[in-house]
């Protein structure tokens, strides 16, 4: 089969395609036939030896698909072969087949596609978690969303709108705030001028926001701690901006709030039961169409370098897709 291969720590320019022999499953797993593979912001950090867990070399990219079961090993129960399914390997999803285990593939409602599938699962299943377990967002609360045009922010928009809060979703440009305005925010804010603090304060009565979601970090987070409500939630998802901020104990003291992590892959690993309801539940709010999934770009398999480059050059908006087998 083809796979995109990580041989060496770099830009996305320094990745290879290259036959390598199929996988072959294992007692619990199953190997999917790739249709798409979703890119997602930590990808980008993998291939240039900046993630926190780093495979060793060499390696695929690529935490997240959508496809069809090819084969399966023994003890793998549950699906098929030929069933569609939607699946989190956590790496090697940038190619032709990929190897998986049993509780990270699920399958896909009827009404949704492979590109729309492959990007479903981390994103909705990493705002969910921050919004109803870390922060439990109350109805009519305030959320504000950084980043908000981005792959995460975007679901946490969604999501806060169904929650039933008052989102105040954030972008660094117009072009992305228009994207975003399609999701039916209760306010929005342009944060390009470095003003992030004056305009929560000033929606939200100077009393700041009840509950912040932050996939960006930096000169921001600073900010988010000075515009956040009396028993306000600050909920780390990232750090796109590339700095890791430091959290202000006086802050926290004046002001009675929370710097709250947010870690999908221990969540899965430590409450899994949990983490299966949560996905369920995104699955019904999906079939009641009460969310939108979005694929806003779709790369075939030959193009990788270029899917990769939208989040090196920030222009990610919704969700980008690499397509291995047109549908």
């Amino acid at each position: 089969m083809k796979a995109v291969l990580c041989k060496a720590y770099g830009p996305p320019e320094s990745l290879v395609m290259e036959e390598v022999p199929d996988p072959q499953p294992g007692k619990g797993e199953a190997v999917i036939e790739v249709h798409a593979a979703s890119l997602n912001f930590p990808d980008g950090l993998q291939i240039q030896g900046k993630y926190q867990f780093q495979p060793p070399m060499p390696f695929s990219p690529g935490s997240e698909v959508g496809g069809t079961i090819k084969a399966k090993g023994s003890g793998f129960s549950g699906f098929e072969v030929g069933d569609r399914v939607m699946a989190i390997p956590g790496i090697g999803g940038l190619a032709e087949q990929v190897l998986v285990k049993a509780d990270s593939v699920h399958a896909i409602p009827d009404s949704m596609d492979f590109k729309t599938a492959a990007g479903f699962a981390m994103v909705y299943t990493t705002s969910y978690h921050a919004l109803k377990q870390r922060a439990q967002l109350q109805p009519d609360e305030t959320l504000l969303v950084l980043g908000a045009s981005g792959g995460v922010g975007i679901t946490a928009v969604e999501l806060g709108k169904v929650m039933g809060a008052k989102v105040i979703a954030a972008a660094s440009s117009e072009e992305k705030l228009d994207f975003v305005r399609k999701f039916n925010p209760d306010a929005t804010i342009n944060y390009s001028d470095g003003e992030l603090k004056e305009k929560v304060k000033a929606l939200t009565d100077d009393r700041g926001a009840d509950v912040i979601y932050d996939p960006v970090g930096g000169d921001l987070f600073d900010q988010c701690c000075r515009c956040i409500n009396w028993k306000g939630r600050l909920l780390v998802i990232g750090f796109t901006s590339g700095r890791i901020p430091e959290y202000k104990a006086n802050l926290a003291l004046l002001k009675g709030s929370s710097m709250v992590g947010v870690f999908l892959g221990r969540f899965r690993r430590e409450e899994p039961t949990e983490y299966a309801r949560n996905f369920e539940e995104l699955l019904s709010l999906y079939q009641q169409s009460k969310l939108n999934p979005v694929v806003t770009q779709v790369f075939p398999s030959h193009q990788f370098v270029d899917a990769f480059n939208v989040f090196t050059r920030r222009k990610a908006m919704g969700k980008v897709t690499v397509e291995f087998r047109a549908e």
